[in-house]
């Protein structure tokens, strides 16, 4: 059980510290894992950024994913995705409206910094299907990182080792057999909103962590 986000963040950086000075790239999968970036960037004098992706929502429960897309617009779909009621129609439609949420966030975001030849560690607050770290890791690779770490406070076995085969490293505090929500694992665990995000991307560009 962590204490909030930035108990995990505190944690992560420790197991991450390796690559302190080496001016890693820390990216947050929007929104929740904002704030744990920033803890994490400057702990290991690195910058910190965001990488935009989106999970496309079971027609049957919006917080369940059944796949996930990227600002470029590439998708990973589940292979469970038919069973939940998300076929071919409705992943179009639902593409669309992420897409959508994806266009307005880089207009309200900084601009994305180059992760060309850097050591990217992307940062989620915990992982359940893993369906968005997946377009995650996917849209990093595709811009030739140095190196691609996923950093993750939480998350199923089985999704860990699915996740485990798009990184180079792969860092995970806990991975219990019994995992319901990523929320469950914090006692304190709030939405972070948009205004929060754009400030500390504002802050952070501003005035370098590293």
């Amino acid at each position: 059980m962590f204490e909030n986000r930035e108990d995990a963040a505190r944690q992560l950086a420790k197991r991450l510290d390796h690559y302190r000075g080496r001016n890693p790239l820390v990216l947050a999968i929007p929104r929740g894992a904002v704030p744990m970036a920033k803890i994490i960037a400057e702990a290991l004098q690195g910058e910190i950024d965001v990488v935009l992706v989106r999970k496309l929502r079971s027609p049957y429960s919006p917080e369940f994913a059944v796949g996930s897309i990227d600002e470029t617009g590439w998708s990973y779909i589940a292979d469970y995705a038919e069973s939940e009621g998300a076929g071919k129609e409705y992943l179009e439609r639902e593409k669309a409206i992420q897409m959508e949420v994806l266009a307005s966030r880089r207009k309200q975001y900084t601009p994305p910094i180059d992760p060309k030849g850097r050591i990217a560690i992307v940062v989620d607050d915990g992982l359940a299907t893993g369906s968005t770290m997946i377009s995650a890791l996917h849209s990093l690779r595709s811009r030739h990182p140095s190196r691609l770490i996923c950093a993750v406070p939480v998350s199923p076995p089985d999704t860990l080792a699915k996740v485990s085969l798009l990184a180079d490293e792969t860092v995970c505090l806990e991975a219990p057999e019994f995992f319901q929500a990523v929320g469950q694992f914090y006692r304190s665990f709030p939405q972070v909103e948009d205004d929060e995000v754009v400030r500390i991307l504002k802050r952070a560009h501003e005035k370098p962590l590293r």
